[in-house]
């Protein structure tokens, strides 16, 4: 694990959780920390709830896009450190074979897209602050320093002891 942390995050459709997360990582990981995001079987787009989210709270979402987690697991992609599944599908279903074993997690949290309508913004903002919570966490774990047992269950005490 060299200087910068790579973080895949997980969900099936890539369009809410996992872009959150992805987002996150990137503005807490204080230059540490660089946040990917993919899905099993992505949406196609960004959620526009997510879209808007970030937006309000000034979060850079012009590279934002919905993508297959093939991207990352080929020869060319970037080695990623941590990978971290936000949904139970995700967790649930036969992942490729990431490069380099990384430490793998799981943080499951209800789905914002999910809800139409009256309360999709309050979903939004819960798996928002949630995903916050944790990331927040993660960031501070010092990662570069623990063996690969170690770092599997900090990373997912960070979520264990945070509850959903």
């Amino acid at each position: 694990m060299g200087d910068m942390i790579n973080v895949l995050v997980l969900c099936t459709g890539n369009s809410a959780r996992s872009m959150l997360g992805e987002a996150l990582v990137n503005m807490l990981g204080g230059g540490r920390f660089k946040g990917f995001s993919a899905g099993s079987t992505p949406r196609g787009e960004p959620h526009l709830m997510t879209v808007v989210l970030l937006r309000e709270k000034g979060y850079d979402v012009a590279s934002l896009r919905s993508k297959s987690w093939d991207e990352y697991a080929g020869s060319d992609a970037p080695d990623m450190h941590v990978i971290v599944t936000v949904c139970d599908n995700a967790a649930n279903e036969v992942c490729p074979v990431w490069p380099g074993h990384p430490v793998q997690a799981h943080w499951g949290l209800p789905d914002p897209a999910a809800i139409e309508g009256e309360g999709q913004r309050a979903a939004f903002d819960r798996a928002f602050e949630a995903l916050k919570a944790r990331v927040e966490k993660l960031v501070e774990l010092p990662l570069a320093n623990m063996d690969a047992a170690d770092r599997q269950a900090a990373v997912q005490r960070v979520h264990d002891e945070m509850g959903r």
